[in-house]
């Protein structure tokens, strides 16, 4: 194995997800072809050093800017559930998210403390064991999954006085692994984003036709439409705790960056329920804000509380509580009070997402833009 990098990291992590996706548009249609099917995945640490450290990490990149690291996967980490004993063979700690390896090793820590490797000989779903003793006693143990590395950014170091400073290390890993896997309900066979996005700060949105300009001088400006549907281009943040962070990884590396397409409600009133729906219904009253032909095949969600269920409108009438749209039988009773949200078709607009690792969530930005339905 490669030499462990082994300082106390602070928070947050910050993890950069990077695809390759190849984009073909046409007029009415596009095509994406991924490039890159596993992300590449690049860890930026801080850490907070005496000057022992200081110069102990200015001299490993001195020696090791163009070597592979051992790199503790510190956003991955898990409490342990005991403390640890020198001579102990066993770490009890949750495996049951498969960040660690069957075999191999992995490294544990005190809170802000250095990092030790340790052999390991198997996993089980509440413990590690160990190939041989742990060799280090420790109170409040966290442990982590390991990776291999290389500093592809200058090693960053900021003293703030003579016996303390900061260092920024920057490590794409080698050892990527595709663990694609969706929990999401799905919509014609695609995901459908039920998490409503978290306001960070205002929720940018913008809706468009791509349309060329022509001017020839003499006359009128003639415009003429690029493609032939409108996109929609949104910015959503999204905050994940506990198990749901490494759902969120498992989902965001099953898109592929610019590839897959999935589902997103706008989480707004265009539609207003006017009346219940029985389950053998083919028919919902709404209260619009447009006429009826706009909503002809479009998509919905009915937010129930028992589980959101979707359906595409096949067509849409006056009524005289509103408008009247057509759709298949839900199999269950829909409430008067139910939420309606307009699904829009989109995918990500970026090929990098750039994750915010802190002790107790994980969040990151992503923007989106709409596609052909």
């Amino acid at each position: 194995m490669p030499d462990l990098w082994p300082f106390p990291v602070r928070q947050p992590v910050t993890e950069v997800l990077e695809w390759n996706t190849d984009t073909l548009i046409t007029e009415a249609a596009e095509q994406r072809i991924a490039l890159r099917t596993v992300p590449r995945s690049i860890l930026s640490f801080m850490h907070l050093l005496d000057a022992t450290d200081l110069a102990r990490a200015a001299e490993f990149a001195r020696a090791g800017s163009v070597n592979t690291w051992t790199v503790p996967l510190w956003h991955l980490a898990r409490p342990a559930a005991s403390a640890v004993n020198a001579a102990d063979l066993t770490v009890f700690v949750d495996t049951s998210e498969e960040a660690f390896a069957a075999t191999g090793q992995a490294v544990i820590a005190a809170d802000g403390g250095e990092a030790y490797l340790v052999e390991v000989g198997a996993v089980l779903p509440d413990r590690l064991e160990l190939a041989a003793p742990a060799g280090v006693s420790l109170v409040h143990p966290i442990v982590a999954p390991l990776g291999i590395g290389s500093l592809t950014q200058p090693l960053e170091i900021d003293r703030r006085r003579q016996g303390l400073g900061t260092v920024t290390a920057t490590f794409t890993l080698q050892d990527a692994t595709d663990m694609s896997a969706s929990s999401y309900p799905a919509h014609l066979g695609l995901d459908v984003l039920t998490d409503p996005a978290v306001m960070r700060q205002p929720l940018a949105e913008s809706i468009a036709q791509s349309v060329e300009y022509i001017d020839n001088g003499f006359g009128p400006i003639v415009i003429e439409p690029v493609l032939t549907h409108v996109q929609r281009r949104s910015t959503i943040t999204l905050v994940d705790r506990g198990s749901a962070r490494w759902t969120r990884r498992r989902w965001l590396h099953g898109l592929r960056g610019r590839q897959r397409a999935f589902w997103l409600p706008t989480w707004g009133r265009e539609l207003v329920q006017q009346a219940p729906v029985s389950s053998s219904a083919t028919s919902v009253v709404v209260a619009a804000t447009a006429d009826p032909g706009v909503w002809i095949g479009r998509h919905v969600m009915f937010d129930l509380a028992s589980g959101p269920v979707f359906f595409e409108i096949t067509n849409a009438v006056y009524d005289a509580l509103g408008i009247r749209l057509t759709i298949a039988a839900p199999g269950k009773s829909i409430p008067v009070t139910t939420p309606i949200h307009l699904l829009t078709k989109v995918r990500l607009d970026t090929d990098r997402i750039e994750l915010e690792h802190f002790g107790n969530r994980s969040e990151f930005a992503a923007s989106l833009i709409e596609i052909p339905g």
